[in-house]
C-alpha cells in the first residue's frame, strides 16, 4: 500500500512524514522545502501481533507495512505546471491513496501561502487542480476514443459516451471519486489512474490544545468529508514531532495520558489509511516468523495465500485457520487444536481479520 501526503505549502506535511517514518524529511517554514518526493516505509501498529510474538517466541517478527510519500506543496496553477505542480501530481498519481492534510490551527509565526486559515478553501484549491488535471487526461483519452471508434471498435463507441459524461462531471467541479459507473467503466477509470478518483483522507493538523477535541475548523471539515464518504481525522502534528522524539514507550504513553489521548496520532493515520482502502491484516505464526499480511477484506483463502506467493494460490488445497481471540485466550496453537478450535477451510473461506492461518498447497 502506497498512500500520497498532500496539501498547500506550510500545513504540516513533512512534520507528519517525520512522525510516520524514521526518515526525516526537512521541515521548514518556507514553500517547497520538500523538492523530491520523500519516501518511507511505516509499520502498522497492531497489539495482536506482539501478543502472537510473545506466545510463539519466533525467531523474527515482521508487521505489516505502508509506504508513504511526503510530495512537494501545491499551489494555484499546479495543473498548468506552477511551482512544482507537474513533479508533484506525477507522484500523486503512482499511490493508492490520498492523505490530505490541512491546517486546523492558527499561528501567526507559520505562514500561510494565501494568507489566512481556511481549511474548506485549502481544500477546494487542491481540487480544482487535481480536476484540471484530470480533465486533461480525459480529453486525450477521449480523442483517442474517438479515433478508435472510427475504425468500428465497438469497445471504443462505449468508451467516448463514458468519457463525454465524464467531462461533463469534472466540469462542473467534482470529483471522480463520486462519479458513479458501470463494470464496464470501472475498469476504464482503473486504467487511466484519475488522481480525483483515489480515495482520501482528511488528516485536520490542529494545536496541542486541539488535539483531543478538535476545533471549528475540524467540524467543518469533518462535514465536508462525510459528505464526499471520504475518511477524516484530526491530530496535532507539532505535539505528536515531540511524542516522536521521546526515548521510551513509557515516556510517549506519559505524555498521551496528560493530553487525555489514548493513543498516538500517527498510529490512527495508519488504521485510517487502511480503513479507507478496505484493508484488513491476516498472520501467520511459527517458530521461524511471526508475520502479518495485508489483504483487501472479502478476499478468499486462496486469494490470501496468493499474497504470500502465486504457488500458494494456484496449488491450494486447504488452510487451516485459529481466530486470533482463541489463539490469544488458549496460549498456543497446540492448546488450539486440543479444544478442537482450529478450523480447516476450503477454496470459497472469507477470510477474517485477525485469523491466523497456515496453508496447505501443492504445485
Amino acid at each position: 500500500m502506497k498512500c500520497g501526503i498532500v496539501g498547500l505549502p506550510n500545513v504540516g506535511k513533512s512534520t507528519l512524514f517525520n512522525c510516520l517514518s524514521s526518515a526525516k524529511a526537512q521541515a521548514a517554514n518556507y514553500p517547497f522545502c520538500t523538492i523530491e518526493p520523500n519516501v518511507g516505509q511505516v509499520t502498522v501498529p497492531d497489539v495482536r501481533l506482539e501478543r502472537l510474538s510473545e506466545l510463539v517466541n519466533p525467531e523474527r517478527v515482521q508487521p505489516a507495512n505502508v509506504e508513504i510519500v511526503d510530495i512537494a506543496g501545491l499551489v494555484r496553477g499546479a495543473s498548468k505546471g506552477e511551482g512544482l505542480g507537474n513533479q508533484f501530481l506525477g507522484n500523486i498519481r503512482e499511490t493508492n491513496a490520498i492523505i490530505h492534510v490541512l491546517r486546523c490551527f492558527e499561528n501567526d509565526n507559520v505562514t500561510h501561502v494565501d494568507g489566512s486559515v481556511n481549511p474548506i478553501r485549502d481544500k477546494e484549491t487542491i481540487d480544482t487542480e487535481l480536476q484540471l488535471k484530470d480533465l486533461e487526461t480525459i480529453e486525450k483519452r477521449l480523442e483517442k476514443a474517438k479515433k478508435m471508434s472510427k475504425s468500428g471498435e465497438k469497445e471504443a463507441k462505449l468508451n467516448v459516451g463514458s468519457l463525454e459524461r465524464l467531462v461533463k462531471y469534472v466540469e462542473e467541479g467534482r470529483n471522480v471519486r463520486s462519479f458513479e459507473r458501470n463494470d464496464r467503466e470501472t475498469l476504464l477509470l482503473k486504467e487511466i489512474q484519475l488522481l480525483t478518483d483515489k480515495p482520501v483522507l482528511y488528516l485536520c493538523n490542529v494545536d496541542e490544545s486541539s488535539a483531543k477535541t478538535g476545533n471549528a475548523h475540524v467540524e467543518a471539515v469533518r462535514a465536508m468529508a462525510a459528505e464526499e464518504g471520504a475518511g477524516c481525522i484530526h491530530i496535532a502534528v507539532s505535539t505528536e514531532s515531540d511524542i516522536a522524539e521521546l526515548e521510551t514507550y513509557e515516556e510517549k504513553q506519559m505524555f498521551l495520558e496528560e493530553l487525555g489521548l489514548e493513543d498516538a496520532g500517527v498510529n490512527r493515520v495508519i488504521r485510517a489509511a487502511y480503513e479507507l482502502l478496505n484493508l484488513q491484516t491476516y498472520f501467520t505464526a511459527g517458530v521461524k516468523e511471526v508475520r502479518a499480511w495485508t489483504i483487501k477484506k472479502g478476499m478468499t483463502a486462496p486469494q490470501a495465500a496468493g499474497v504470500i506467493h502465486s504457488d500458494f494460490e494456484k496449488g491450494f488445497i486447504r488452510a487451516e485457520v485459529i481466530s486470533y481471540s482463541d489463539y490469544d485466550q488458549l496460549g498456543s496453537e497446540s492448546a488450539v487444536k486440543e479444544v478442537g478450535k482450529m478450523r480447516v477451510e476450503g477454496k470459497d473461506y472469507i477470510v477474517h481479520d485477525g485469523d491466523v492461518m497456515h496453508f496447505r498447497f501443492n504445485v
